[in-house]
This record gives C-alpha cells, sequence and structure tokens, in this order.
C-alpha cells in the first residue's frame, strides 16, 4: 500500500522531554506548523500582549503535537500551546482566557524570578533548547533538534517550569484586566480552570499538565467567579469571526491528527458544515482517498473561492500526488490572496522548483525572498534557493544559500566553508558578499564559542 502523503503542516520531532514539566526525559516534543492556526492563535493573541504593554512581533508562538491540556512559557518571550487544548476547548473564549492568563505570567516576569543559581542554570538550558527548536524548525529535520541537546538536563530542569500559587494568582489576575481592557469576557478562562478543578483528586500522573505546573486552588476559582460577576463583558457572546476560526481550527486540527473513523464520528457525511467538509477533505486524504478528498475540497472552493487556506489545501493534496502542474496555480491563488505567507510562499517555491523550468526555478526565488526576509533562519527555504539558483547556473549564490542553510542547522564548520567559496566568487561590496562574510563571521565566532 502506498505510504500516506506528510501532512499539510511539518510535524517536527525533538527529543525535548528534559525540558517539559509534563515529560519524561526519554519523551518526544513534537512541534506543528501550519499558516492558518498559527494565523488564528496571533489573532487570539495579538490584543492581549498589545494591551500587556508586550510586543506581538516579539513573543514566538508554538503549537505542541500533544493531546494533553496544556500551555506554557519558555525562556521568557516564546508561548507553547498544545493541540490537545485546542481541540478540547469548546469556543474561542476558552483559548483566549488562556492566553491571557500565559501573558500575565511574560508580562510578569515570573520564570526570571528564581534564586540566581537557578536562574543561570535555566537560562543556559533553555537557550539550548531554544537552538534544537530553532534548528528543527528551519531544517524540518527533527534528529538535529535532538543532535543539539545534551543530557543530564532533567534533574536540572525538573519542576523549573512550575509556577508558584502567588504567581498564579497574580497571572489570574493580569489575565482578568487584560481580557477587560480588550472588551472579552473572563468566562472561558473560568471554564477552563473549572475543568481542571475537576482533576485535583485524580493522582499526578494523569493529571492534565496545565494543572501539574499550574496550581489550581479553590480561592482562584472563586477570584475568577467573582470577577465574571463584576465584568461588564460577563454576557458579552464571542465574536462570530473569532468563532468560525475556532472551529475551522479544530476541524483542521481533527482530520490531520485522527484517524478517518474518529474524523468521521466527529463529523459524520450527513453534516454539511464548512468545519465538517473540511475535517474530512483532510482526513480523506490522508488515507489517501484523493478522489474523496478534492470533492470535499472543491466543494468548499466553490462556497469560498478566494479562501487561501482551502487553495492551499489543494494545492498541497495535488503535489503530494504528483499533480504538480495542477498544484502551482492553486498556491499562485493562495500566495495572491495572502502574499505576505511566508509559507504559502515556500510552498508554492517547492512546487515551482518540482517543475523544473527555468522560469519557474527563476518564479521560486521571488517566493523565497518573501520567505527568508520573513523567516531569516529557515534553512529548507535556503536549500530551495540554493536547488533554483544551482539550476540558473549561479554557483556563488548556491554557495551562499548552501551556507545560510548550514548556519541555520547548527553546522558552523560547513557555513564558513561555503561562506568563503561564496565571498570568492562574488563580485566585491555587493550585498551578497557583505551577506557571505556575515555568515562567515558568525560561523567563526560560534565554532570558537563552541571549543
Amino acid at each position: 500500500m502506498r505510504k500516506p502523503p506528510v501532512p499539510l503542516f511539518c510535524i517536527l520531532l525533538l527529543v525535548l522531554g528534559p525540558l517539559l514539566p509534563q515529560r519524561a526525559a526519554a519523551d518526544q516534543l513534537q512541534l506543528i506548523r501550519d499558516a492558518e492556526i498559527e494565523n488564528t492563535i496571533r489573532t487570539y493573541a495579538t490584543p492581549l500582549f498589545q494591551a500587556a504593554g508586550l510586543s506581538p512581533q516579539g513573543i514566538r508562538l508554538y503549537l505542541v503535537k500533544d493531546r494533553a491540556l496544556n500551555a506554557f512559557v519558555a525562556g521568557g518571550l516564546n508561548l507553547f500551546i498544545n493541540t490537545g487544548l485546542l481541540i478540547e476547548t469548546e469556543d474561542p473564549g476558552e483559548v483566549i482566557g488562556v492566553i491571557a492568563h500565559e501573558t500575565g505570567h511574560i508580562a510578569g516576569g515570573h520564570l526570571a524570578r528564581s534564586g540566581a543559581a537557578l536562574e543561570q542554570t535555566y537560562a543556559a538550558l533553555i537557550a539550548t533548547y531554544l537552538l534544537s527548536l530553532g534548528a528543527a524548525l528551519a531544517t524540518g529535520e527533527g534528529g538535529l533538534g535532538a543532535a543539539v541537546l545534551s543530557g543530564g538536563q532533567d534533574i536540572a530542569l525538573r519542576g523549573l517550569l512550575q509556577y508558584t500559587r502567588t504567581q498564579e494568582n497574580s497571572a489570574d489576575q493580569a489575565a482578568v484586566s487584560l481580557l477587560r481592557a480588550t472588551r472579552q469576557s473572563p468566562r472561558g478562562l473560568m471554564e477552563f480552570m473549572e475543568k481542571l478543578s475537576g482533576q485535583e483528586v485524580l493522582l499526578t500522573n494523569n493529571q492534565d499538565p496545565y494543572l501539574r505546573t499550574h496550581p489550581l486552588t479553590q480561592d482562584r476559582i472563586d477570584f475568577l467567579r467573582q470577577a465574571l460577576r463584576e465584568s461588564p463583558y460577563a454576557d458579552s457572546p464571542p465574536d462570530q469571526d473569532l468563532v468560525r476560526m475556532h472551529d475551522r481550527m479544530r476541524a483542521k486540527l481533527i482530520g490531520f491528527l485522527n484517524p478517518l473513523n474518529q474524523v468521521l464520528r466527529s463529523y459524520p457525511t450527513s453534516d454539511a458544515s464548512l468545519p465538517a467538509r473540511y475535517a474530512r477533505a483532510i482526513a480523506y486524504y490522508r488515507v489517501p482517498d484523493i478522489d474523496k478528498s478534492l470533492a470535499e475540497i472543491n466543494a468548499l472552493l466553490l462556497q469560498q473561492p478566494n479562501d487561501p487556506y482551502f487553495r492551499e489545501l489543494k494545492g498541497q493534496i495535488l503535489l503530494e500526488h504528483g499533480r504538480v502542474a495542477e498544484a502551482v496555480p492553486e498556491y499562485q491563488t493562495a500566495a495572491r490572496i495572502l502574499p505576505g505567507s511566508a509559507q504559502i510562499r515556500q510552498a508554492l517555491a517547492r512546487a515551482q522548483i518540482a517543475l523544473d523550468t527555468r522560469e519557474m526555478d527563476q518564479a521560486a526565488l521571488e517566493n523565497l525572498g518573501v520567505t527568508l526576509a520573513e523567516e531569516p533562519g529557515n534553512a529548507a527555504a535556503w536549500r530551495l534557493a540554493a536547488v533554483a539558483h544551482g539550476r540558473l547556473g549561479d554557483q556563488a549564490m548556491t554557495a551562499l544559500s548552501l551556507a545560510e542553510a548550514a548556519l541555520a542547522r547548527g553546522k558552523y564548520a560547513e557555513a564558513r566553508d561555503r561562506a568563503e567559496h561564496a565571498a570568492g566568487a562574488l563580485p566585491e561590496n555587493t550585498a551578497p558578499w557583505l551577506r557571505a562574510q556575515d555568515v562567515k563571521n558568525e560561523a567563526e565566532r560560534r565554532l570558537k564559542k563552541d571549543n
């Protein structure tokens, strides 16, 4: 039987268990990337970040492929949210409430308030964690992320990410203030916490990790209930656009992460709603049953022909099954609708390069330019650029692109050598020549630091 295609979003495997409070050392953290889901979370989070006086662009969001209910902050400005939390929440208000609470931790600098020795240990280990994370995100190769990490971190970091009750109360108060400032009800946060309160009698290993790392007390529940009674927005219905985004996000995650039979139980064929057809289109694609998948996505496109994420999905379905010439126009339409989406531009470039024509290679480089302006550490995009430059006969830019890819992957010796080769072939004092010098110098600096 033909192996099912790779999902639309990229699943990245890293051996990061020692750095997470809910995992044993041998477990893996699996990250996913998806343009639509990331946009949804950004839409939820941006008003809260702004109300807290934080720069939305300065906070990185990561989606963790894990069924457990959890969200946590690491490294000060990195917010992780489990797919299980996104799937199990019934409306956007619950997710927004959790983000508001985590924003309270970020704004309060809670993770930085450890003892000096613990803080020093934390800083060093979290730097390693984020380096490996960045390497895996950049390359799409989870093995690299695992290789960057050293052993022996379990004892050092066990319980490190657990908050005190004082910090939890402070984050709750901040969340309520942020929700009020953005004219949103605290009901979602209260209802999420009430879900967790029923788990307090369970053994620790059976509790959701959010409960274990965010101590829950009756005082906190009482505070949130009182905050709801006092809120002028207590009974304000959630924004319907946010509801639609939440329903689509859940359907997409369920379609990608659950077996077909489970997807069909959640979204039976008798359900003609948009989220149901979306979930089924994805689930059929994964089996794979391409005819059924295309039938579902084409029905969605008849209803919403200018939806970039439907176009992106159709392009993915076609590309993964060798129908490259049909996939390119779908990606082109998606990129036309969302010209600033780094992920969609990269997917389009990948399809264009697969066509293997000079014209498409040149077009791919234009699209990769958008991706790399947004994500300069994206090694997969740099490798695609190297392919396109190589086919076009530009060996100097091929070498520079490979140097950038090696730097992003943490292969500093390779980055130094390729950058030196590129600099020797590029006209002096041009922008690419100067960049080759920068890559070489940075690689040498990292090599000295490692030694």
